[in-house]
Formats: structure tokens, sequence, C-alpha cells
């Protein structure tokens, strides 16, 4: 089977660099695989995608050496193992807030006897490789997304789930879940202690983290922390911020960095 490059990098203890689609196109995909991402998440949570969208840049991304992962809609076996099928080489999970709840998302991508994902693995066959059956349940990751209170209430619980590899901090969801400004790149000092201490409990249970970050800059930050995943905003706020930018250097005659509006 063709090896996951982002279990790769983990085992060599490196961090992997994320990028995000979320524009419903196999030419956006093939574009953004251009750049040199370790991985490439396809939305289809708040990305503008549906399942034969995210085929058809699953496919774009493969065109090259990224990996490609998704982020499903919910954690709902029916999409997760579809994805897989498909040629997902990872999942990220939303609204992952108990164990019950991790070990439901986790089976979904497991063949028995560790899981109750169907078989029928199509295009990741195809792909990935003709002993996909055989090896996928090593090669496939599985990531939770964290972004409640009740989450961090039952992270220790989350986190000792057979077969999870990752966390991923939704940090708008999780700022709004603690009564804070729903945003990425918080600075507000409970907001980064939660995130550090959230990256914590993922080393004590030897769990990969991830971060969705608004910047470079942040995401440097947090593999400084000790993230071992991080994604720099997304396609749609990519392309928004360049074209900010363009139009405000023609207007003004100078350089202006442009904020995007949301991380998506």
């Amino acid at each position: 089977m063709r090896e996951n490059t982002v279990k790769k990098i983990w085992a060599a203890g490196g961090a992997v660099v994320n990028g995000w689609l979320g524009i419903p196109s196999s030419v956006a995909a093939e574009n953004m695989a251009q750049a040199g991402w370790d991985s490439l998440t396809v939305d289809l949570q708040h990305g503008l995608v549906d399942y034969l969208a995210g085929v058809g840049m699953m496919q774009a991304v493969c065109t090259t050496a990224t990996m490609p992962l998704c982020r499903v809609p919910w954690n709902e076996p029916g999409i997760i193992m579809k994805m897989l099928d498909a040629g997902a080489m990872g999942v990220i999970c939303p609204m992952i807030n108990s164990r019950a709840e991790c070990e439901a998302f986790v089976g979904a991508c497991r063949y028995a006897p560790v899981g109750y994902r169907s078989v029928g693995p199509t295009r990741a066959t195809w792909w990935a490789g003709a002993d996909y059956l055989k090896e996928a349940n090593g090669q496939v990751v599985t990531m939770a997304m964290i972004e409640t209170r009740k989450a961090l209430d039952n992270l220790d619980e989350i986190l000792s789930v057979p077969g999870l590899d990752g966390i991923y901090v939704g940090p708008a969801d999780l700022g709004l879940s603690l009564g804070k400004e729903p945003r990425g790149d918080h600075t507000d000092p409970y907001m980064v202690d939660t995130i550090k201490s959230i990256l914590a409990a993922a080393k004590k249970h030897k769990i990969h983290a991830g971060l969705h970050c608004a910047s470079t800059a942040y995401a440097r930050q947090a593999i400084g922390w000790g993230y071992q995943f991080v994604t720099i905003l997304a396609d749609n706020a990519l392309l928004m911020s360049a074209a900010k930018q363009a139009v405000a250097e023609m207007r003004t005659g100078a350089a202006a960095p442009a904020k995007p509006t949301g991380p998506y």
C-alpha cells in the first residue's frame, strides 16, 4: 500500500504543513497541490464541497506527492466510509465530545476486528495499492476535533481511545464554547493556555496534535509549542487575502497586508 507520508513525518518527529480546500473545484485543488503542502484537507463541513466534488478534488491532489485528507461534515459513518473508499488517507471529524463519540468515529475508519468499516475501497485500492484492505488500518489517519468545553472535560477519555492518531483543535468553536471570541490565532492568555494544555494532554497519551491557524507566524509558533500538524487558513481565505492585497497596492501604491474575513 502507498505510504501515508503524514505518519512518516510524525514518526520522524516532524510537523505536517497542511493546506485546506473549501472551493468545490478539482482545478483549484490541483493548483493548491502544486504549492508543495505535506497534506491537503478537503473540507466537507464548512467548505462548499459535496461528495462528488470532494472525489474530484482528491483525484487532483493525487497528481502530486501531497497526501489527500478530508474533514467530514459530522460524526456519521456513511460519509466517513465513502470518503475513505474514495481515497482519503485521513479523516478529521468535528465536534468529538466524548469517548463514545470518538470510539464511533475511529471504528468507522477501521476494518474488523478493530472497527466496523464496511469493505468496498473502490478508488482507494486503485490509487493506494492492491493490498489496501490488509494495510489500511495502519495507514489511514484518524483525527478528532477538540472544540468545546465538553470535549475539554472529557479530554483524557477521548485521547485514550485505541486507534486514535491525532486531535485537531478548532480555535473558533473552542473560543465560542469557552465564552471567548470565535477566532483563529488566539492571543488571549486563557485561550493560549487552553490550547497548550490540549497539546500537553495529547503528548501524555502519545497522540499527535493539530491546530487550525490564521497565519504562518502563528503556525510556526504552534510548531514551536509542540504541535505536529498545522493548517494555514484555506484556499478561499488565501485567495481573498492575495486579491485584497493586490487591489490595496494598486490603490495606495504601497504593499498593504490584507487580513482574511475568516479561517475558510
